[in-house]
């Protein structure tokens, strides 16, 4: 679909910025259409399915902090809220779901890409960046946050922001 929207925006050139499982997609654009990215950021990317990243969407289904996670996805998501969640964690728990399986996919994202992760992620280790770093073919940069959780963009905010105006500083000129 994100061709799609890119086309009916008259986007040629796409700067690409997701978070989580935004962020899969958004590499997994810059692989698909290798031309088409001006660059790629990726928060907290998930280029493999880990044992860690089920364990924490397992423990999130339960936790007792959950209600608080909804309520403020609500802010965003509104009357789909509780929808979006259950499809977020039947589809990363489903028996064999490998849809953030990008590894063979990664030599074909050629633009610039910036991967940001916090250290103390529950969904994701630092082998996910090591990964990207290692299988890109284009420049790569690399930023893993100490005292950071999943959400880097919220978490340390200024240090994102930071690292993002930088990198397109310096990338897209």
């Amino acid at each position: 679909m994100l061709p799609a929207v890119l086309q009916a925006c008259g986007i040629a050139r796409p700067l690409l910025f997701g978070h989580s499982d935004g962020a899969t997609i958004a590499l997994r654009f810059a692989a698909a259409f290798p031309d088409w990215p001006a660059a790629c950021i990726a928060l907290a990317p998930h280029v493999m399915v880990e044992e860690m990243t089920l364990a924490g969407i397992r423990a999130a289904a339960t936790d007792p902090g959950a209600p608080e996670i909804r309520r403020r996805l609500s802010r965003y998501h509104g009357d789909n809220t509780e929808t979006l969640w259950r499809a977020w964690t039947e589809t990363w728990l489903a028996p064999g779901f490998d849809g953030c399986e990008l590894r063979v996919a990664l030599p074909r994202i050629a633009c610039p890409t910036l991967v940001i992760q916090g250290a103390d992620d529950a969904y994701g280790s630092k082998q996910q960046v090591t990964l990207i770093a290692e299988g890109v073919s284009g420049p790569v940069e690399t930023r893993l946050l100490p005292g950071c959780g999943h959400q880097p963009h919220l978490e340390q905010r200024a240090a994102v922001i930071a690292a993002t105006a930088d990198f397109i500083a310096r990338n897209l000129r």
